[in-house]
């Protein structure tokens, strides 16, 4: 029997499903928390734990405290002086799956530390399905020692666990990723548009990009979501605007180019502004593919 106290704050889809990962693991999960009442409160009714309104009871009640919230505001918010996470803190352990920019992850952990408690900065390369399956990518940043005493219950929700050293390399390297990530799925909308508008038949188009230097995993996930338009949310566009923000924020202050990331990020805020941020990444074919947004 898993004897640590599970906590979460913030419980969305990526929260929740990484929550009842960790119930079915045989973990004690306590305590839950999100911005929207409702939702902890049907969550909590289906792991049969406690949906809190404050912050400092998810702290009491809990061990450990996963938090998975939206941005850098958010990540500040649960963790600012009064009335937050750090309110009885002393001896609890906090593990921020947070896409936020790595100095914010550096100010939590040091405030953290004056309360008395540990961080781990967890960020993740996958989606909901994988939180649900245990099967996350997960890169760690933090203490050695701390990372060691959490590994157990961090391989319970992953399947690739990588120590990456200090708590902001985490943000750092998650920034890249979903930069990478996120020109390759623009890259891949833009071929599959011109392709689309040159007549050309896009199945055999994908399955030559496969077998080519054009291939990639996002060919994979999401070139027939951008051809059909299923764009079923797993990863929003405005996710991937943030989340190419805090990777040309990254540049922009190591005084290195990033042109194809701005234009990237440019794109990504473009659906914002069309209203079709809730789209998932793969969205961002609905900007190159000819005839289907009459706002463009």
């Amino acid at each position: 029997m898993n004897e640590a106290r599970i906590g979460f704050v913030g419980v969305g889809r990526m929260g929740a499903n990484m929550a009842r990962r960790l119930r079915d693991q045989g973990y004690p999960v306590t305590a839950v928390y999100d911005h929207h009442p409702a939702s902890a409160a049907e969550l909590a009714a289906e792991l049969g734990c406690a949906a809190f309104t404050s912050l400092p009871e998810v702290t009491a009640a809990a061990d450990v405290i996963f938090t998975v919230v939206t941005d850098d505001q958010a990540m500040l918010e649960i963790f600012k002086p009064d009335a937050s996470l750090l309110i009885g803190a002393a001896g609890k352990v906090f593990i921020n799956c947070a896409t936020v920019s790595p100095a914010v992850h550096e100010a939590v952990e040091t405030a953290a530390k004056a309360a008395g408690a540990s961080t781990l900065a967890a960020s993740m390369a996958s989606s909901i399905t994988q939180a649900r399956q245990g099967t996350l990518y997960l890169m760690v940043g933090g203490e050695a020692d701390v990372f060691a005493k959490q590994e157990t219950l961090l391989k319970s929700i992953s399947s690739s666990l990588r120590h990456v050293g200090p708590v902001g390399n985490a943000a750092k390297i998650k920034a890249l990723v979903n930069m990478v990530m996120n020109i390759n799925t623009a890259g891949l909308a833009e071929g599959l548009g011109l392709g689309a508008a040159l007549g050309l038949d896009l199945a055999v188009l994908k399955e030559i990009f496969a077998q080519t230097g054009a291939n990639s995993r996002v060919l994979e996930t999401d070139g027939d979501d951008m051809i059909t338009r299923e764009h079923d949310c797993y990863f929003s566009a405005a996710h991937a605007a943030k989340d190419s923000g805090i990777a040309n924020a990254l540049a922009t202050a190591a005084g290195i180019q990033v042109p194809l990331s701005l234009a990237t990020e440019a794109r990504y805020q473009k659906m914002i502004d069309l209203g079709l941020g809730g789209l998932d990444k793969s969205g961002i074919a609905e900007l190159t593919f000819p005839g289907r947004n009459e706002k463009l």
